[in-house]
């Protein structure tokens, strides 16, 4: 989804919150608003204003979701139920924005293809290999499950 011209996704984003708004999709219209606000207050941050691309703003839009799903299990473990669902809810209009998750599989082969490309054969080794296995990810999973594969397959 992520285009040369920086951007294109925050573009793509305004023009989603404008259809949001004339269908009356109070839950789309309420998220793509934070989601807009946060990317402004990224560009904003610093020493000075930049322009983010859309590799920066895809990374906004993966802190944005682990925020929600974060407070979606919070909520939950306190039987907020209304706002546990509202949380996961928002978390799946963030989620139209973000790459394709990889499966287990997948993950499993770019982690194997991590540990021989780094040479690591320890669980001591376990920062080598994810410095190598987080440009191969970019954004399609968890960094926690991501980190639980590398131990995993460095531990057995």
């Amino acid at each position: 989804m992520t285009d040369a011209t920086p951007a294109a996704l925050k573009d793509q984003l305004r023009s989603d919150l404008t259809t949001a708004m004339k269908a009356r999709d109070e839950l789309s219209t309420a998220t793509i608003r934070m989601l807009l606000t946060a990317i402004t207050n990224e560009e904003v941050a610093g020493s000075s204003v930049r322009e983010l691309t859309d590799d920066d703003v895809l990374r906004v839009i993966n802190r944005e979701a682990k925020k929600r799903r974060e407070a979606a299990e919070a909520f939950g473990d306190a039987g907020r139920t209304e706002q546990a669902q509202r949380e996961r809810d928002e978390e799946t209009v963030l989620g139209r924005y973000l790459p394709a998750q990889l499966d287990d599989t997948e993950l499993a082969g770019l982690v194997r293809h991590a540990i021989a490309e780094s040479g690591a054969t320890e669980a001591r080794q376990m920062g080598q290999v994810m410095k190598a296995v987080t440009p191969l990810i970019a954004g399609r999973a968890d960094g926690k499950r991501v980190s639980e594969e590398v131990r995993r397959q460095l531990t057995s």
